[in-house]
């Protein structure tokens, strides 16, 4: 039986040669883009299409009945500096969109027609294009991912994005080459000096004395023990596990932060500030959910965000967000909680900044990060939990963006993976 992914799922490849087809009540293309680490093609032979059919370890299969063809992945003849191979499927011209028809499914089978994997691509609208899924490198082995990436711009647009060079798209200018110096007469031969006196004979330095090699990292600490919560530094990390060896179960993921205070010759005020606490769930480097104030549980179920606070006022956390990580699924492997300023002050007018991690079930306070020296930023990316050998982790990023909605952020929170 076919293994069933939702978006951003990814499972083993158990074949060397699969075949990926797509079902889908339109007229459309499959290609297939090769790409490196840096997500650009080396060539445009790294473009498999309808007018390049081969390219190294990828192959279209044209569709004996008159449908959509197939793209033929021989895994062992992908190119060692080939990292992906993603499936692309582009509606031909026809001016129609994904989204006015049933969503498409696309089938991994083996050589032999055996399914092995299947996808349903949902939540597609306008997008005449998509990438569905993908197939890539991940310690010596083959996994593939369901992507489920749409692009309203078109084919022209996907394939310039990684690299390929599309015709009639004008090629910047040539560098002109710098201009040649003129040649010169060489200088006059200045006249024989007298070499310099020889300096006495100096005793050598005094060897360097000998450095002790630096100290080594710290063990990494657990938490909920006798000494009260961990506080962390930027960049520090930390294990959640108690100091009996239990791991956590339940925890919840406090900020807090206080109104601006100004001071005029007319006193002091205080000024409200709209700060939004959300997480971001990633598989791998993809995002398959994200928990705010106006999308405030998971649709796995796992996160709960409890409410928005729109002014900093009060004692304590101003948002919290909920995490039950025996819930989280097992391909979310990293929550990225950040902060925006919905209201676009910087945080270098922001006070008393925080985040915090409760055990839920003790109410016992685990770590406390407290974020000091705002820049001139409106959000910040906080922390974040991970897991490493089936255990959860948590890390203090503390690093500035630009944005007033964690959606601004899905670009650049990747970087913090």
């Amino acid at each position: 039986m076919a293994t069933e992914l939702a978006k951003g799922q990814n499972t083993p490849l158990t074949a060397g040669r699969v075949v990926v087809t797509v079902q889908v009540a339109l007229s459309t293309d499959v290609s297939a883009l090769l790409v490196g680490a840096g997500g650009k093609v080396r060539s445009d032979a790294d473009f498999v299409f309808y007018n390049q059919p081969t390219g190294p370890g990828v192959s279209l299969r044209p569709s004996a009945g008159g449908g959509a063809a197939s793209i033929e992945i021989d895994v062992a003849a992908v190119p060692a500096d080939i990292d992906k191979v993603r499936v692309v499927v582009s509606i031909d011209g026809s001016g129609q969109r994904f989204g006015q028809v049933q969503p498409p499914t696309v089938v991994l089978s083996d050589s032999a027609g055996t399914p092995l994997v299947s996808y349903g691509v949902s939540g597609l609208t306008t997008e005449t294009i998509m990438i569905p899924l993908e197939l890539y490198r991940r310690a010596g082995a083959w996994k593939v991912r369901a992507v489920g990436q749409g692009y309203a711009g078109g084919l022209a647009d996907l394939i310039t994005d990684h690299g390929v060079v599309v015709d009639g798209t004008p090629q910047p200018a040539a560098t002109p080459p710098p201009p040649v110096a003129p040649v010169t007469a060489p200088p006059p031969v200045a006249p024989a000096m007298a070499p310099p006196p020889v300096a006495p004979a100096m005793a050598p330095p005094p060897p360097a004395p000998v450095m002790a090699p630096p100290p080594s990292a710290p063990p990494e600490r657990g938490v909920g023990g006798p000494g009260g919560p961990v506080n962390l530094t930027k960049g520090e990390r930390v294990s959640l596990r108690k100091r009996d060896g239990s791991g956590l179960t339940r925890v919840r993921m406090g900020l807090g932060w206080d109104p601006v205070r100004t001071r005029s010759l007319f006193g002091s005020r205080e000024v409200e500030i709209d700060l939004d606490a959300s997480a971001i769930m990633f598989a791998d480097q993809q995002p398959v959910d994200v928990v705010f104030y106006n999308h405030a549980r998971s649709k796995d179920g796992s996160i709960l965000h409890t409410g928005d606070n729109r002014t900093g006022h009060g004692e304590g956390d101003d948002e919290s967000i909920i995490v039950e990580l025996g819930r989280v699924p097992a391909h979310v492997n990293t929550i990225v909680f950040v902060v925006t300023s919905y209201t676009g002050q910087t945080f270098a007018q922001v006070e008393n900044a925080f985040c915090r991690l409760v055990d839920e079930m003790t109410g016992a306070e685990l770590v406390r990060y407290t974020l000091s020296g705002g820049t001139a930023c409106t959000a910040t990316i906080m922390t974040k939990l991970y897991r490493e050998g089936g255990a959860w982790k948590m890390a203090a990023i503390g690093e500035g963006a630009q944005g007033r909605t964690p959606l601004d952020l899905l670009p650049v929170v990747g970087s913090y993976l």
